[in-house]
């Protein structure tokens, strides 16, 4: 019997600066723990290396504080140097499986993201932790996605795989109920909770709809 891989966290902070619209990131990710933020993923795109790391080791000391994991989006370096919980990749990154050879990520949270159903027969399913569904809606945040699931297509996923499934794309406190009725064990954040003038009841209303 093969035992289904635990993903304790049901809502997931994706954060990056430039989503926090000129606030501190720092600050909005501490104020989003405080409000219910279970895990959170940095995720920085167009950026150096060197600025990717020092941002990461500051959100790490905040992740440590509270005891939240971090998962570093792409930059399997990164993830290495700032000793992350995991990393997630998406169909153009290093995939699960190549990372799960190196000796790092043996035993780290490795997150896939699930553009195409096919993808649910391929060994780096089998060898992630949970998947991305990415975008259940689509959003302005992330424009290099191929399809929007929607909640039936959500549904679709959920009836072909045991894994635990983390959706993003689109989702606040109106939509969180039905798309965890529709299948998700997890919601991932982006705009709104970054964007929130108040992040932590942000955090907390949406929160709120997951676990009633």
């Amino acid at each position: 019997m093969i035992l289904k891989p635990s993903f304790p966290y049901q809502l997931y902070l994706v954060i990056s600066e430039k989503d926090c619209l000129g606030k501190d990131f720092l600050d909005v990710a501490e104020k989003s723990i405080l409000g219910g933020v279970d895990i959170i993923q940095l995720r920085e795109k167009n950026t150096s290396t060197e600025d990717f790391l020092r941002k990461a080791f500051a959100l790490k000391e905040i992740t440590e504080k509270y005891n939240i994991p971090l998962i570093i989006n792409d930059y399997f370096e990164v993830a290495e140097k700032i000793g992350s919980a995991g990393i997630h990749v998406g169909n153009n990154d290093k995939s699960p499986s190549s990372l799960r050879n190196e000796l790092f990520f043996k035993d780290k949270i490795i997150g896939y993201s699930i553009e195409y159903l096919s993808q649910l027969e391929n060994v780096n399913t089998e060898l992630s932790d949970y998947l991305g569904i990415s975008p259940i809606f689509n959003t302005d945040t992330k424009k290099d996605t191929v399809t929007e699931w929607g909640l039936d297509g959500l549904s679709k996923i959920r009836s072909l795989t045991e894994k635990p499934l983390v959706a993003i794309g689109n989702i606040n406190s109106y939509n969180a109920a039905s798309i965890i009725k529709a299948g998700a064990d997890a919601l991932a954040v982006v705009s709104a909770i970054c964007s929130a003038k108040n992040p932590e009841k942000a955090a907390y209303e949406i929160k709120n709809e997951i676990v009633k």
